[in-house]
């Protein structure tokens, strides 16, 4: 009975101390408060500031923003790469959203994170963790929803976390609104045939032998010298 009293104890102290946005959906825990993480949210380390310095990309303001923003000024897209922001929807109690940098590459549905403000770590929100996983569980393969390492279980929480994408330090190169390919889009379209109608337009058929040829044949055979010289003929019939 008093191990059972010291669980729960211990499991309140992990709640009371971790940011809503993980403990709420990997323990249940349910609260009105608009929690996530804001550019201007004292007196712990957010997951902005730490994700622009380990990153280099130059943004600023909410987390949920980060997407939206990268727009026209970032390369954008649906695969992760070491440097890259993996870009957080807001969901559930985590409605200001959360970015993460991917510090490896682990394989396609793997990856390892530096990111602030995740797992409450000795009882105290606004911790760094660094090359933690993050684990692709989309049914697509498509990083759209990840799970992630939480601290306090020393493991992947259950939550599917729902992704915008990723977000590159190259400059964006035109139009990357449809971010998350649909199948239509990225299916291959056969190469046209090098061979088409007009292959043979323009090239003059030839004319069946006829009077004419005849004729020609016997003007160049009255020209041709003596001996025979058939190729001197040919050329004299088209003088």
């Amino acid at each position: 009975m008093r191990a059972g009293v010291a669980s729960l104890i211990g499991i309140s102290a992990v709640l009371l101390a971790a940011p809503l946005h993980a403990a709420s959906a990997d323990f249940g825990f349910s609260g009105s408060e608009n929690v996530g993480d804001r550019a201007d949210d004292p007196p712990y380390l957010q997951c902005v500031p730490y994700a622009r310095d380990v990153s280099g990309i130059r943004i600023f303001g909410d987390a949920h923003t980060w997407w939206d923003q990268a727009a026209g000024k970032y390369a954008r897209g649906t695969r992760p790469k070491v440097g890259a922001v993996m870009s957080f929807s807001p969901f559930g109690n985590m409605r200001l959203g959360h970015v993460a940098a991917v510090s490896r590459v682990i394989d396609n549905r793997t990856v390892l994170l530096r990111h602030s403000n995740w797992s409450p770590i000795g009882g105290r929100r606004g911790q760094i963790e660094n090359d933690v996983r993050a684990v692709d569980v989309s049914e697509a393969g498509d990083w759209s929803a990840v799970r992630v390492w939480f601290a306090p279980i020393q493991g992947l929480g259950t939550t599917h976390w729902p992704l915008n994408g990723f977000i590159y330090p190259d400059k964006a190169r035109g139009d990357d609104r449809l971010a998350r390919p649909t199948l239509a889009a990225v299916t291959v379209k056969p190469k046209p045939s090098r061979i088409g109608a007009d292959f043979l337009q323009g090239i003059a058929p030839e004319k069946p032998p006829g009077k004419t040829g005849k004729a020609a044949e016997r003007r160049a055979a009255a020209r041709a010298p003596a001996g025979g010289d058939p190729i001197g003929a040919l050329i004299a019939s088209r003088s």
